[in-house]
């Protein structure tokens, strides 16, 4: 076996995960950088398979993912990618900053607001939670509502497609899935014809059906604001618990905050892996691996395939680990094309939570924690104010 490469993980709660895992940087950035080899067709496929009657509330809902962006290898994603792109130019990612920043001050002044009246609060529903669903929704061009079932339907979703559900579970999660479904249909329906620029108008124009739309925008909408979301908790969290590089004070200044998130992107991202599988018979890292080869690539720290292993990695892998954010949105023709405004966004709410918050303390040093295949985060960041 490669040295680049590691034996399936073992997934919690399930048997043996059927994954390839690949840590080292360089391995891993050669299987996203040959797409015709490692194809992204099962990036968006259920770890769990979905039993009779989570399927069949799906297929009541009208419930279709046909292939259109993170998990499309044909040869219509390039120009499908280009429209996207569109809307998260370098140039307007800059121009959401002064309203990320204002989200931002709402958010903290209503943590601190909590904190004035109970004496503590959880940072995750407070300042976390919802600025990365505004933000997403009207760089996008589309109406800000409905806030608290997306970010259910949200994690949800998640839970659904990147964990491991028994039976009953997997119904309560279809059932939420399907509703985000309907919701999310109503929505393209009325976007296609609303006046203005917006993602699904500009979608129609190009020529996709209103299936792929919501294909699209089904994952786009979660990935979105959610995986935001959940790395601003993890970087409140690791500073709150003097674990981060940086202090809490510090943070309190742009320099500070866009230091510990670029450490978080690191060492332990909101998204730490994530799927291809091989198209043929073909060679990675000095090793033939099969056709259908199922692959879990490590963009950065995570807790699913740490530890599940023997250290067998060569030096200078273990070495490079954690020391850069070069993978952590993915590289090559299927690179995060939010990758620039979710860095933006988690610097500016940590920065004006730090300078809005200084002297809160970490309430809860063990949180319940989000444990998917390619998302973690804690699911709560309950702070208080100092004795006295």
């Amino acid at each position: 076996m490669p040295a680049a490469m590691a034996s399936p993980a073992e997934a919690p709660r399930a048997s043996k995960c059927p994954y390839l895992v690949v840590r080292d940087p360089d391995s891993v950035r050669d299987v996203l950088h040959r797409p015709a080899d490692f194809s992204p067709a099962n990036a968006l496929v259920a770890v769990t398979p979905l039993e009779g009657p989570a399927l069949r509330v799906l297929q009541r809902a009208g419930f279709a993912l046909p292939p259109v962006l993170a998990s499309n290898d044909t040869g219509t994603h390039g120009g499908i990618r280009k429209v996207v792109a569109g809307f998260f130019t370098p140039a307007t990612v800059a121009a959401m900053e002064p309203r990320i920043r204002e989200l931002a001050r709402e958010a903290a002044a209503d943590a601190a607001g909590q904190l004035a009246r109970s004496g503590h609060a959880d940072l995750v529903q407070t300042v976390a939670a919802f600025p990365p669903a505004v933000v997403m929704l009207e760089l996008l061009g589309l109406p800000v509502r409905d806030l608290a079932a997306l970010k259910r339907w949200g994690l949800d979703s998640m839970e659904l497609f990147w964990g491991w559900p028994g039976p009953e579970r997997q119904l309560e999660l279809a059932s939420s899935a399907a509703e985000f479904y309907v919701w999310l249909r109503r929505l393209v329906a009325d976007s296609v014809t609303a006046p203005g620029r917006n993602l699904f108008k500009s979608l129609a124009g190009h020529g996709l059906s209103r299936t792929e739309i919501c294909s699209l925008g089904y994952f786009l909408l979660i990935a979105g604001q959610e995986t935001t979301t959940q790395l601003i908790s993890t970087t409140l969290f690791r500073l709150l618990e003097g674990a981060a590089p940086v202090g809490w004070r510090e943070t309190a200044s742009k320099a500070g905050a866009r230091s510990v998130v670029r450490h978080v992107l690191a060492t332990e991202s909101s998204v730490p892996t994530w799927r291809r599988v091989t198209a043929h018979d073909t060679d990675l890292g000095g090793g033939r691996l099969p056709a259908g080869t199922e692959i879990l690539l490590e963009l950065s720290g995570n807790q699913i395939t740490a530890g599940t292993e023997p250290k067998s990695a060569p030096p200078q892998e273990e070495a490079g680990r954690g020391l850069s954010t070069g993978l952590v949105f993915g590289s090559g023709i299927h690179r995060c094309l939010g990758a620039k405004l979710a860095e933006l966004e988690a610097a500016v709410i940590i920065q004006e939570t730090a300078a809005a918050l200084p002297g809160i303390q970490l309430r809860d040093h063990e949180p319940e924690w989000i444990r998917l295949l390619s998302f973690q985060a804690p699911r709560t960041v309950r702070v208080m104010n100092p004795p006295g």
